[in-house]
């Protein structure tokens, strides 16, 4: 970073176009903690690094930024002699080669020009939005601009271990070449430091998610169809260390903020009790518990989702207790894989989404990769669904009590909230009477895991009647045809 900050406030380059920003600020990033220059410009935070299972260490950075921001000044000035002077000559040649490298990956990473345009940051927390202004400074050759702006940042969140780390480079990079001295050995130390590593990664992941946008005007393809008594859906991506926050409108969906979060020390897909894995699939938000009634670990409040749902059920999944919460007060991040399965975002991150949630009809999606689509492919996906569920419908309205068993996997089940029991066909034909059946408010929910299943949800209300049943089932495609393996009755 160091090195990269110096060679940009040489240089001023211009950035004239968004995609070369962006490359040049993904090159930043890679160096800004690979570097060994970087690895020196927060010892302090190191420590505090650690608090991705606790926040004593953070706490006692909030206490010394000052100091913390000395220490990384003078650290970061033995980095940039690495990389100018002596056996530091080859180490910058490499460093060089090495952004060139990044560039060129992120060059060619970027869209192609007749691929619909990205869709553009949304500001999630105040203090990420902030940090990325402080890269596109940098990008801009506005070093001093930077570095003021990320002095404010790490005042107004001391803990923001990656600020902290980002200011301590800006101001390495304010000090002249030939004060520096070498300490090849610290430098080395540093690198292998596991809490540095955890840096690295989310100033990564978090450059990850300005750089690869979400193409404008996609959904999730998981999000095939959504009633608008979802006023918002919520898709993580695993691999992006980021939640994105959708509003629901007659419109349509739209993506409107998103989020650096953490997810599993292990990592996704969850398959027991206790693996600290997440859990991959489509859920609901089931309440949102009162801060006041956890502990300070869960910090601003959580929000518990139907793990394990009926599909995971079905293929022995077990554990329980998956919340999207929130981090210790003391704590402003955590390193992407940090929680014991849970869903982790920073305190202000899970304010916001804490007003916009609904117990009951918020969805929330954990995937590995989040794949995005536009809304007529979507509706074309739904469509061979549609005719299914449709065609489950007549037959149930015609009596036709062979015909309707065939729409039923043998090991069928229903359940409520209070109770599982089977059901037969016989009782849905005498609970339908023949009767014409509306359908409304229907949501589909894809999820693709090795099996091709689908959760729906949807109000019926029979011909002469004026409220009915709301149901949500569980499909599972068996060739070219669906097949319902569960249903509960939500109210």
């Amino acid at each position: 970073m160091t090195d990269i900050v110096r060679r940009g406030r040489l240089q001023n380059p211009p950035f004239p176009r968004r995609g070369n920003l962006l490359a040049a600020l993904m090159t930043a990033s890679a160096l800004m903690l690979a570097a060994p220059g970087a690895a020196f410009a927060s010892n302090k935070t190191t420590g505090s690094a650690k608090t991705s299972s606790g926040a004593k260490a953070a706490s006692k950075s909030a206490g010394s930024r000052g100091a913390a921001a000395h220490a990384s000044s003078g650290k970061s000035r033995a980095s940039a002699r690495e990389a100018r002077g002596g056996t530091g000559k080859s180490v910058q040649a490499k460093g060089k080669k090495a952004a060139l490298a990044e560039t060129r990956t992120a060059s060619a990473a970027k869209p192609g020009r007749k691929a619909a345009p990205a869709a553009s940051i949304q500001e999630a927390s105040s203090a990420e939005a902030r940090l990325i202004s402080v890269y596109e400074m940098f990008g801009r050759g506005q070093a001093r601009p930077a570095l003021a702006k990320a002095r404010d940042l790490v005042r107004d969140y001391p803990n923001f271990q990656l600020a902290q780390l980002v200011y301590g480079d800006l101001l390495a990079a304010q000090v002249p070449p030939t004060n520096s001295l070498p300490d090849t050995a610290g430098i080395a130390k540093m690198r292998g430091n596991p809490a540095m590593s955890e840096l690295h990664e989310e100033s990564r992941r978090r450059l990850q998610a300005l750089r690869e946008r979400p193409p404008a005007g996609t959904v999730p393809s998981q999000f095939l169809s959504l009633s608008t008594r979802s006023r918002y859906a919520i898709a993580v991506d695993a691999s992006r260390s980021r939640l994105y926050l959708l509003e629901n409108s007659d419109r349509g969906l739209k993506l409107v903020a998103d989020y650096y979060i953490s997810v599993g020390k292990s990592g996704t897909d969850k398959l027991t009790e206790g693996d600290a894995r997440t859990p991959l699939g489509v859920y609901y938000i089931t309440s949102s518990l009162d801060p006041k009634s956890l502990k300070d670990f869960y910090g601003a409040g959580a929000l518990p989702i139907n793990y394990p749902n009926p599909y995971d059920m079905r293929r022995g999944r077990t554990g329980g207790g998956i919340w999207l919460h929130g981090t210790p007060p003391q704590q402003f991040a955590r390193a992407p894989l940090a929680s014991d399965g849970c869903v982790v975002m920073a305190n202000p991150d899970l304010k916001q989404l804490l007003r916009k949630v609904q117990v009951g009809a918020t969805p929330v999606v954990t995937a590995r990769s989040l794949q995005w689509i536009s809304p007529p492919q979507a509706e074309k996906e739904a469509q061979t669904f549609t005719s299914a569920i449709t065609a489950w419908k007549d037959t149930r309205a015609s009596g036709n009590e062979a015909q309707l068993k065939k729409f039923y996997l043998p090991d069928f089940q229903r359940s409520n909230k209070k109770t599982t029991e089977g059901i037969s066909v016989h009782d849905e034909v005498e609970y339908a009477q023949g009767k014409r059946v509306q359908f409304k408010d229907m949501s589909y929910l894809h999820w693709r895991d090795g099996d091709d299943t689908m959760v729906a949800t949807f109000g019926e209300v029979f011909e002469g009647e004026k409220s009915g049943r709301t149901r949500r089932q569980y499909w599972l495609r068996q060739g070219s045809e669906w097949k319902l393996f569960h249903e509960e009755i939500l109210g």
